[in-house]
């Protein structure tokens, strides 16, 4: 039975080329072309592909925030043309990863590592973890969102965002007066934002440092963050003594 791969390239020579050298692998079928990163999450949560090419460089949201935007990524093959760092992770973490530009030969090399974990049932998501991690100790902090409103999957600038919190057991990302959810932990968010710009004030919220207005007092060595948008966030007494070293207040 073929495996159904999916292409995500927001240029179109790129896509050709892969559809005409995929036409030439035993065992694969093309269920589609996406444009660019959202197109692509919501291509891969429609369609289910056995495999995605993913490439990595691309305008709105690129190849590792289309990973971060799913909540069971399938198999990834990369696609690059640069950004060696980045390499050096996929050899470790990922199913595999291209390098453009690369021969047929190349590719089917790919494809056909990624048939036999396919066979294997490895844990795709689990792979895939540390990658992610191994960014954020490089440094390479996430600079858009990928958000969810209602059915649409919208993409939002980091520094757009005033504050994230937790309700009723759901990431939601305050953007003014409109809330998005995120498929994400407060965990995962706090370590891949920069720190520099954003702060867990709380176990259940993180700010937007650009967005703090006022400290106000509270009860028992506690306080309030009052933002600019006139939302308030609680900080709690641990968290207080660490803004306070940020603020200086």
């Amino acid at each position: 039975m073929p495996i159904g791969v999916l292409i995500v390239d927001d240029e179109a020579p790129a896509r050709e080329r892969l559809k005409r050298l995929l036409a030439d692998i035993e065992g694969v079928e093309l269920i589609g072309q996406a444009e660019g990163g959202v197109q692509a999450v919501e291509m891969i949560e429609r369609e289910r592909p056995d495999l995605v090419l993913l490439d990595i460089q691309m305008p709105g949201l690129d190849g590792f925030g289309v990973i971060e935007a799913l909540e069971d990524p399938p198999p990834i093959i990369f696609v690059t043309a640069y950004d060696e760092y980045a390499i050096r992770a996929f050899e470790v973490n990922a199913l595999d990863y291209l390098l453009k530009p690369f021969s047929r030969e190349r590719l089917e090399k790919a494809v056909r590592r990624a048939q036999e974990a396919l066979a294997e049932e490895q844990d795709f998501a689990m792979r895939l973890g540390p990658l992610l991690e191994s960014l954020a100790t490089q440094g390479r902090y996430l600079t858009r969102l990928a958000v969810r409103d209602h059915d649409r999957i919208c993409v939002l600038d980091a520094d757009e965002v005033d504050w994230i919190d937790v309700e009723d057991e759901q990431v939601m990302v305050h953007v003014g007066d409109r809330a998005y959810l995120i498929r994400r932990t407060l965990t995962e968010l706090e370590a891949r934002l920069d720190p520099a710009h954003f702060f867990r004030a709380h176990r259940s919220a993180i700010v937007n440092l650009s967005r703090v207005k006022e400290v106000i007092p509270w009860f028992k060595g506690s306080h309030k963050l009052r933002l600019t948008t006139g939302a308030e966030v609680d900080l709690s007494r641990a968290r207080a003594r660490a803004l306070r070293k940020i603020l200086g207040w």
